[in-house]
């Protein structure tokens, strides 16, 4: 129907800087679509960092809270706006909300709609969201990656580094995971050769693996330790630097880690010594939302093909109960999962 009745849903709401068992769980009537929306019903959604980071009050530009938290789900669409297209009705999609998504009646803007292909679940192409989106331009996009590279990827077993290591393998790119001990064999089984990151030694770990360099280093940790990647490229290599994991616990200003990084990265990427230095931002590169629309659209719909046809196994960690959001975020952050923790209706 194109100008529907209000619809309940039940949501999570963070309210401040609280622990996971601060979230709070509220029902309320969503507003009807207007022109141009679709309401999403969902049936999976993710825990990412950025929810990790939004609970501390240290993602980079978190809105002011309290607000619902969600980067992104996978839904069938329940109504459209006035003079919407009603053939959207009942069909699964993706989007990416960036906040919003943890709830079980989302507004989606029409033209965020990525489809999913038939026969691959909520749940896996939950997976490949925006963790595979990531995966995919920091692979293709910034390092451009050849058959026969040689990679690192650090938090192998986490769902953007499970992401990055099967595009890479599928691309013919040797990887050399960090990881727990716990977790080594699940970064094998992905086709990786896994280092502990606990180790004290692990960058000399990883240089014994690679005696003349690798080709490209993903980091989501940030920290001192981004230097000891930077060290690890050979003549022609990339540093890739995705996160702040290390200082997600400090106190201060959440934007003051990423722009002194920002800042270091920029220098090195600009000296004379012939390797490259990149912060990956999945909303920047494009000065308008249409051109950002066309590459989501464009590189999701790679990563569903390759999921649709076996080449991605999805890493599901669990799979919990929106309503108990606050277990499935303290699960998360305990780091002793493998893969993406998924929420479900």
């Amino acid at each position: 129907m194109t100008n529907p009745v209000t619809t309940s849903t039940t949501e999570i709401v963070l309210p401040g800087v609280v622990d996971p068992s601060g979230l709070a769980v509220r029902a309320r009537e969503l507003p009807a679509p207007v022109a141009g929306q679709v309401v999403l019903r969902m049936e999976a959604t993710g825990v990412s960092f950025a929810e990790q980071q939004m609970r501390r009050g240290k993602y980079y530009d978190q809105p002011p809270f309290p607000f619902v938290p969600g980067y992104d789900l996978v839904g069938t669409v329940a109504a459209v706006g006035p003079g919407g297209d009603t053939d959207l009705v009942g069909r699964r999609f993706a989007a990416v909300t960036k906040i919003g998504a943890w709830a079980t009646h989302v507004l989606v803007e029409a033209a965020d709609l990525v489809p999913v292909p038939d026969g691959v679940s909520p749940a896996a192409a939950e997976t490949v969201v925006v963790n595979g989106i990531t995966a995919w331009q920091m692979l293709h996009r910034l390092a451009k990656v050849r058959s026969g590279d040689v990679v690192v990827v650090l938090g192998a077993n986490g769902g953007v580094g499970s992401t990055l290591v099967q595009l890479a393998r599928h691309a013919g790119v040797r990887v050399i995971g960090t990881a727990s001990s716990r977790h080594h064999d699940a970064v094998r089984a992905l086709g990786a050769t896994p280092v502990d990151y606990r180790e004290p030694g692990m960058y000399h770990r990883i240089r014994a693996l690679a005696p003349d360099g690798v080709d490209a280093v993903f980091d989501h940790v940030g920290g001192p330790g981004v230097e000891r990647s930077w060290q690890l490229l050979r003549r022609g290599g990339t540093l890739v630097s995705y996160g702040t994991a290390a200082t997600k616990d400090e106190e201060g200003n959440s934007r003051l880690p990423v722009l002194k990084l920002f800042a270091q990265l920029k220098l090195w990427h600009t000296l004379p010594n012939h390797r490259s230095a990149y912060f990956y931002n999945f909303w920047a590169g494009h000065r308008d939302r249409a051109a950002f629309r066309r590459s989501l659209a464009k590189d999701l719909t790679q990563v569903f093909r390759l999921l649709a046809d076996g080449v991605l196994d999805p890493q599901i960690a669990a799979e919990i109960p929106l309503t108990e959001a606050a277990s499935a975020l303290t699960l998360a952050e305990s780091r002793t999962v493998a893969g993406k923790i998924i929420l479900v209706p």
